[in-house]
């Protein structure tokens, strides 16, 4: 066939595929706005800041463009990005790059019990626990070791009725038995061991979401993630993620699992707070990279940022052992909570607060969810009436000159590479014909 031929004949095939492609991408695109109608409709989000608005359950479906998401200020440390606060506990979020739905605050239940010292006890915890549930809350924080177990016990006792509508967390490495040094650790043994010791906690057949805990620098990774993809495949974890680990670990393991096919570690527990910045160096910029959704713990910086330190407790001296102290203030003298940056910090908290009526609990909390990358803090309550102040961050809505002060109060030094690659020098080096300058 001449030349010309099969030009005209490659014309025609082309034109008569573009009809139907263009009929098929403007069905695909009505089922997408059928689908996000849906997923709006149900309260979910994507975690992390990003997706679509929040809604409440309910809420009808027929326009999602009329939901104006927040925006975010730009500021040091926070980009211009969609900002999905939610108002409810059962305004949904995706937990990382996974189909999880989990509410926008955890529930902390290291107080569930009294053995350290300063928790709640059973009826005061079945209180706090109700009272999340009833208003739509399903995401809860626990250990193995909390409380010495009294938190898994607990917690198992509670969710029983509604297994199925928690989504339970809890974690394993922290040491079981002193004076036995497997009991303890990120291995194999540890693992399994500490995992079963929670299903018989927990009274459950499955844990929703198990965290390594506490980094320890010895075991392979490979060696953790084959025993996590192991008991994922056991049915007896539905979900991995890691707390308090290097970020130049976790970006590791996310690599070795997804080159291996095995389960990927799709959530970061990591101290995050206006008084502990410095998860933004590194570890929570790797979760948004690898799809992990961060659940910060301590979002109130040890209860500094509820303003009810002064400098008065600076002169006080408390001692620690393990989790306990004498009570939860002199923990947090010991542990070095007080100081005075902290405590500026939380100053410039009350006068927020004091701007929008609210608590400074609430206004550290609220600032927290609106950060990038976070999907949900961890609150710890010991009294029904900490609760619903907790609960009330979801209602406050921080102008982007309040955020911007809450930034620049609480910022941190980024150090190197960071600081480097932000500078002047490095912002001149570009491509093409434009001049590049190199740093000696």
């Amino acid at each position: 066939m001449p030349e010309s031929g099969r030009d005209a004949m490659r014309s025609k095939i082309l034109f008569e595929r573009v009809g139907p492609s263009q009929e098929i991408a403007e069905a695909v695109a009505h089922l997408a706005a059928d689908a996000a109608g849906c997923v709006t409709g149900q309260g979910i989000t994507a975690g992390g800041g990003y997706g679509l608005g929040a809604c409440n359950p309910g809420e009808p479906t027929t326009d999602p463009a009329s939901r104006t998401p927040r925006k975010l200020p730009n500021t040091t440390n926070r980009t211009s990005q969609e900002n999905t606060m939610t108002l409810t506990l059962d305004t949904y979020r995706l937990l990382g790059r996974s189909g999880l739905r989990v509410s926008p605050l955890a529930l902390g239940t290291a107080t569930f019990g009294t053995e350290w010292g300063w928790g709640a006890d059973r009826d005061e915890a079945r209180k706090l626990f109700d009272r999340y549930t009833e208003l739509g809350g399903n995401f809860f924080d626990t250990a193995s070791t909390y409380t010495n177990g009294s938190s898994e016990r607990l917690l198992g006792e509670f969710a029983r009725a509604d297994r199925d509508k928690m989504v339970l967390a809890t974690k394993y490495s922290t040491l079981r038995r002193p004076g036995d040094p497997n009991s303890g650790g990120t291995h194999r043994k540890s693992m399994l061991a500490s995992v079963e010791a929670s299903l018989r906690q927990l009274n459950t057949d499955y844990i929703d979401l198990l965290y390594v805990n506490v980094w320890d620098f010895r075991t392979p990774v490979e060696e953790i993630l084959r025993g996590l993809d192991d008991l994922v495949r056991q049915g007896k974890v539905l979900y991995v993620a890691i707390s308090s680990a290097p970020a130049w670990q976790v970006s590791r393991m996310q690599a070795i699992a997804d080159l291996r096919g095995w389960s990927p570690l799709i959530a970061l527990e990591t101290e995050y707070s206006l008084v502990a910045r410095t998860a933004e160096r590194d570890l929570i910029p790797m979760a948004r990279e690898m799809g992990l959704g961060v659940v910060p713990f301590s979002p109130l910086g040890g209860g500094v940022l509820t303003g009810k330190y002064s400098r008065e407790d600076q002169n006080q001296t408390g001692s620690v052992a393990g989790e306990t102290a004498s009570n939860r203030k002199s923990l947090n003298v010991a542990l070095g909570w007080i100081t005075d940056r902290n405590l500026a910090i939380a100053d410039a908290v009350k006068e927020v607060a004091s701007e929008l009526g609210c608590t400074p609990a609430q206004v550290a909390l609220a600032w927290t969810l609106n950060a990038p990358g976070v999907t949900a803090p961890i609150i710890g309550a010991r009294t029904s009436a900490q609760l619903e102040d907790n609960l009330g961050a979801l209602q406050v809505d921080l102008t982007p000159a309040q955020l911007a002060r809450l930034d620049e109060v609480s910022a941190i030094d980024l150090g190197n590479p960071h600081d480097l690659l932000a500078s002047d020098h490095i912002r001149t080096v570009t491509t093409g014909d434009m001049r590049i300058e190199t740093l000696s």
